[in-house]
């Protein structure tokens, strides 16, 4: 018998299989996965009952029964109010019978990712409904991980799936035109997913390895199945290179420790190695895009053996890149911290405050953190402070806030004596 935690790795593996066959079958994505859902709710008997020799195929039938008992409802409901309505003789339309036996005989993974990740989809919309139908995650759970109750992920992911229904969007690739787009919204919302287990935008955690892990599994199917996407291999790179640092990014007490501070053996080393493979594989084999060289960043930090030894003037470069590249005010902001490693603190005080009048980042608290730390560098101890505290007020993440209020609370003390 397999552990709970196997059982529920096995779940998650299968659940976008299964949903594919019953979408593909009924041509009803929401109802099929409401199908899924009672089906992966009844593998909870599996510890008792012993994970059956065909589990794959166990969920199939469970669900396409549970989908089959739907169809027909909706059919009787549907003749009860034609009858009503209009006394019209009732509808003859056949519900395949129960017992009918299907066979995933294709993985249609890809498919349910560009169908969850639609653009129509706001991106809440695309992580919920992404990380239910392709993830296998239950509502609880997702709502558990972006701390909403489970009553508003329920209707967010409600709304997601009536949006996909109105649409009329049929379940199969999109055609070669729309695929680019398409394509752009997959890795995006598998990026947002893993941003947000990487640091939490709020709580009393900095991490939740469970989001970063499903992101990074996720994104290895995406991979599987579409290798030769030099963008989707260098946004799994840029998921291992960042992960990797995961286990030194905080204390025993879970308090956030900077990159500089980080004890470098804690670092995983194997998924260094494979994301640095996987974007030296990437980088000369397809267009340049920004999850390439946002990889290829993390692979230099990673790579230096010491904070001291880190190839800043090479990140720079690459900052400048992909600040070419994307309109993003944080990779602006990076820049700037970059060419301050480079240049100076007071060349890259400069560079921030060029980017001040930006309204994305009027407020932001990664604004204020950035120049504070270059304040410190510069030996401004007052700024330094004023801009910590300001960043501390700013964030809804307790791990940060405590973070920059130490560091605030370091500088404001008494100097050191010299002896």
């Amino acid at each position: 018998m397999t552990s709970a935690h196997a059982r529920e790795d096995l779940l998650r593996e299968l659940a976008p299989q299964v949903l594919g066959v019953l979408a593909r079958r009924f041509g009803d994505f929401a109802t099929a996965e409401d199908a899924v859902q009672e089906a992966l709710l009844a593998a909870a008997q599996w510890p008792a009952d012993g994970v059956p020799e065909n589990p794959r195929g166990w969920l199939i039938q469970v669900a396409y029964r549970r989908m089959v008992e739907q169809v027909r409802g909706e059919q009787a409901r549907r003749r009860r109010e034609d009858l009503s309505a209009r006394h019209e003789p009732a509808d003859r339309r056949y519900a395949p019978p129960a017992d009918e036996t299907l066979t995933a005989d294709r993985d249609d993974t890809l498919v349910l990712l560009f169908l969850c990740c639609h653009p129509a989809l706001s991106p809440a919309s695309a992580i919920a409904l992404t990380l239910r139908a392709v993830g296998g995650l239950s509502t609880a759970e997702i709502a558990h991980a972006f701390l909403v109750p489970e009553a508003t992920m329920a209707q967010r992911i409600s709304r997601a799936k009536q949006r996909i229904r109105s649409s009329g969007l049929s379940f199969q690739m999109p055609e070669a035109a729309e695929r680019g787009p398409r394509l752009d919204a997959v890795r995006h919302v598998l990026y947002l997913v893993f941003t947000e287990g990487h640091t939490s935008s709020g709580g009393p955690d900095l991490l939740r390895v469970d989001l970063s892990d499903e992101a990074i599994r996720l994104t290895r199917i995406l991979h599987d199945l579409l290798p030769d996407d030099s963008e989707v291999t260098g946004l799994l790179a840029l998921m291992l290179l960042t992960d990797a640092r995961s286990a030194a990014r905080t204390g025993p007490h879970g308090e956030l420790i900077s990159l500089t501070d980080q004890d470098r053996s804690r670092w995983d080393r194997a998924a260094i190695a494979e994301g640095v493979a996987l974007v030296t594989h990437a980088l000369p084999r397809g267009p340049v895009g920004p999850y390439q060289l946002q990889a290829a960043i993390a692979a230099l930090h990673d790579e230096a053996p010491t904070a001291a030894e880190t190839d800043w003037p090479q990140i720079l470069a690459l900052y400048e890149v992909l600040d070419r590249q994307a309109d993003n005010p944080v990779v602006s902001l990076n820049r700037a911290v970059a060419y301050a490693m480079v240049h100076g603190p007071v060349a890259g005080l400069d560079a921030l405050a060029e980017l001040a009048a930006d309204p994305r980042l009027a407020g932001h608290h990664r604004l204020h953190a950035a120049r504070a730390h270059l304040h410190e560098m510069a030996g401004d101890r007052e700024a330094a402070v004023g801009h910590y505290r300001a960043a501390a007020e700013r964030t809804s993440s307790q791990p940060e806030q405590r973070y920059l209020l130490m560091r605030a609370a370091r500088l404001a003390g008494p100097r050191p004596t010299k002896s």
